[in-house]
């Protein structure tokens, strides 16, 4: 059997504008190339009024009756639409989530090594997750286990130039601890 090749759908769908001859209402309410409204017209009328000076016919608001339509060059509109999304798109930070591993017989330096870590993951801004697994018959004091959480958190918060906030509480699941910290700034 012949598999069929789908493309994925986008996450978001890209607001589309009718251009033109796509405009199949008979009336549209009309805004000149100055943004000056001239009102309700046949929408011939409005494509030949865009004709003579250049230019296109773009369906702003199709939602309204009549639809809103404005003449517009749509080339240099499309361009300016996609620079706008480029920057949003620059301007976007991106979040990780950054992992941190505990266990119950932590060392001292080792705790004091991971602390560093979190400390420096939560200055550049990434969220981190503390994570302590419990093996064998540790599994008998989880109570130890939280310590542990609370005492790492609590270090955290005590240090200045953080302002920690808990994203998600601690989860136990099994033998497994969680919990999820951001530096709110």
């Amino acid at each position: 059997m012949r598999r069929v090749y789908r493309r994925p759908k986008p996450d978001f769908e890209e607001k589309r504008f009718r251009v033109n001859q796509q405009i199949r209402v008979p009336v549209v309410f009309l805004i000149d190339e100055n943004g000056v409204s001239v009102g309700e017209m046949p929408t011939g009328k409005a494509l030949s009024m865009a004709e003579q000076v250049g230019m296109d016919v773009v369906e702003v608001n199709p939602k309204i009756q009549p639809p809103v339509v404005k003449i517009m060059d749509y080339g240099q509109f499309k361009y300016k639409k996609e620079k706008e999304a480029q920057k949003q798109k620059v301007k976007q930070k991106k979040v990780e989530i950054k992992g941190i591993r505990l266990s119950v017989r932590i060392s001292q330096h080792d705790f004091d090594f991971r602390f560093e870590q979190a400390k420096k993951f939560l200055e550049r801004g990434d969220k981190l997750k503390l994570e302590l697994i419990l093996k064998g018959r540790e599994r008998q004091h989880p109570e130890k286990a939280e310590e542990i959480m609370k005492k790492f958190y609590q270090k955290l918060k005590a240090t200045p130039g953080l302002s920690m906030e808990i994203e998600q509480g601690l989860t136990k699941q099994g033998g497994r601890f969680n919990i999820i910290l951001i530096n709110k700034q």
